[in-house]
């Protein structure tokens, strides 16, 4: 059974797997909504899927800041209720522990840890109030499997999948979905131009995994995929 369409939010979605997202649930007939810093970044996204005659509805939003989000929320349902959101919003660095400084340990927790938790918080009322929605959140293979240069990245998504398992017991009596997305390496700006040019073609592509959020958004019924895990083909870089 496949769900009627309706509102999704996606943060981060100015490039990568956000991007991608937004254009491949412009492309179902959703009402798309993308969030995300670099506001040029988000005219330009427009300006790529109107050659499509589609468009995205577009808010700049520092999920670093609870303020901002909770604006931006309110923001979106003046124009519609959405039931869906997607966390996709982080960023990385790629530095042993003691390198990473710390401002750079700080901005990877407030974005991918604390934001992501502040843009579910802040839906939650909205979602419990419709008696539904799904949260999707795009974690990452290094949230149970090590691998170095990347501690305080890690400790940004294991925190947020502990955060996400806990929650989804708690909003199961509300009909709320809680969905971990655990992608392997995933060609995007976030890896260093070198990595990708010398590993593009073992790595997973951002419409890859937009495809597979699409799916797993539209699955209707008493189904919930809770955990998925995708890697390359090749297993992990």
């Amino acid at each position: 059974m496949v769900k009627k369409l309706s509102g999704v939010w996606i943060t981060g979605g100015s490039s990568g797997i956000g991007k991608a997202a937004a254009k491949e649930f412009a492309r179902t007939g959703s009402r798309v909504f993308v969030s995300a810093r670099r506001t040029r970044e988000l005219e330009k996204l427009n300006e790529e899927i109107g050659k499509e005659k589609l468009s995205v509805t577009c808010f700049p939003c520092n999920v670093g800041s609870s303020a901002n989000v909770e604006q931006t929320i309110k923001k979106i349902f003046a124009i519609q209720p959405v039931d869906c959101l997607i966390n996709n919003a982080g960023i990385t660095s790629f530095k042993a522990a003691e390198d990473n400084s710390i401002n750079e340990i700080n901005d990877i927790i407030l974005t991918n840890l604390l934001g992501s938790i502040y843009t579910i918080k802040f839906l939650l009322p909205y979602f419990i109030k419709q008696g539904k929605g799904t949260i999707i959140n795009i974690i990452s293979s290094a949230a149970d499997k090590i691998f170095t240069n990347s501690s305080a990245y890690t400790a940004s998504k294991t925190g947020l999948m502990g955060y996400a398992n806990v929650l989804r017991e708690e909003v199961r009596k509300y009909n709320i979905k809680v969905i971990n997305i655990l992608p392997g390496a995933t060609e995007t700006a976030m890896w260093p131009s070198e990595v990708r040019k010398a590993n593009s073609e073992k790595m997973m592509t951002a419409e890859e995994i937009a495809r597979l959020l699409v799916w797993v958004y539209l699955q209707e019924g008493n189904m919930i995929p809770e955990e998925i895990r995708i890697k390359p083909i090749q297993g992990d870089l």
